[in-house]
This record gives structure tokens, sequence and C-alpha cells, in this order.
């Protein structure tokens, strides 16, 4: 959790910007005295969602992110550096040829819309201790303040208690 979970933990705090509710979680031990695969449910007052899991000891390495909310899908592979987003806009009266038109079970009409954002190949790590660095230098606020890195440590430690529980 401390090691792995708590960079997906602090992505979606800054992304969801509400207060936690409650969180369920599990850990599990599997070739260690400590959990090697952990989940967590992080419930938000605004309504929103976030399971999470982080495994040590998984066969494939995997940095993925999904963001569902009404009328778009997001997703995020932090490894492969890809970004998709779908989303579903009210059909026109005459779509294209070859658009995709859906209608839902309570007959309204559809267009799904797909987007890849071009992303910058980049280093996250180097990135991020340069801009540390920079922060320390220039006496400057850095892109993870101390109290955001508080928050997610303390979501994080709330998610190793509840492995207790």
């Amino acid at each position: 959790v401390l090691d792995l979970m708590i960079h997906d933990i602090d992505v979606i705090l800054s992304v969801v910007n509400s207060k936690v509710k409650r969180i369920n979680a599990s850990g599990v031990s599997v070739i260690s005295k400590s959990p090697d695969i952990a989940n967590a449910r992080i419930e938000f007052e605004n309504g929103c969602v976030a399971n999470l899991t982080a495994s040590r000891i998984s066969l494939k390495n995997m940095r993925k992110s999904r963001f569902f909310q009404r009328d778009a899908y997001i997703s995020v592979d932090f490894l492969e550096k890809q970004v998709e987003v779908v989303k579903m806009k009210d059909a026109p009266e005459k779509p294209g040829e070859f658009d995709m038109v859906l209608q839902n079970a309570e007959g309204d009409k559809k267009q799904i819309y797909f987007e890849n954002p071009e992303i910058l190949n980049n280093n996250a790590i180097k990135d991020e201790l340069e801009t540390f660095a920079q922060a320390i230098n220039n006496d400057s606020t850095p892109v993870v303040t101390l109290k955001q890195g508080t928050q997610a440590l303390d979501v994080a430690l709330q998610v190793i208690s509840s492995f207790k529980n």
C-alpha cells in the first residue's frame, strides 16, 4: 500500500477533490508476512467511489486507472503512456454513414466519440525529483504539496488499518 497504492491514492485525491467518507479494504499475504495484494474501496462524500488494487506478486506489470462518469469513460495506462477517452453525446438528427449511434433503454440515441490524447514521453520519477528540487531551489510550492502528500499517506494508513478490521 505504501509502495504501490499510495501513488494511485494521490492521483485519485487530486481528481476527486472531496473528503473520504468510508474505506473498506482487504489485504492478502501470499509470500510474505505483510499483504502482497491489497484491494481498497474508497467512498467520497460527493458520491464518487474508487476501487484500487495493488499487487507486488502479479505476473504482469500494470499501472492503469479507469474513470467512469456520466457519458464518458477514460482509461489511462501509466506504463504504456496511453489515454483513451470514450464519450457519449446526443446523436445528431442525421448521423453520418460511419457514426456509431446506440439507443439506450430509455430510447435516447447517443453517438460514441473516441479520443486518444497525445501523451508526452517522460520519466515520471526523474520529473518528480526535478520539480521537487526546483521547489527547494526557487522556494516555490512543489507540484504535490505537503498537505496533499499527508492526505495520501493518511488514506493509505486508513487502508492498512482496515485490513485488521
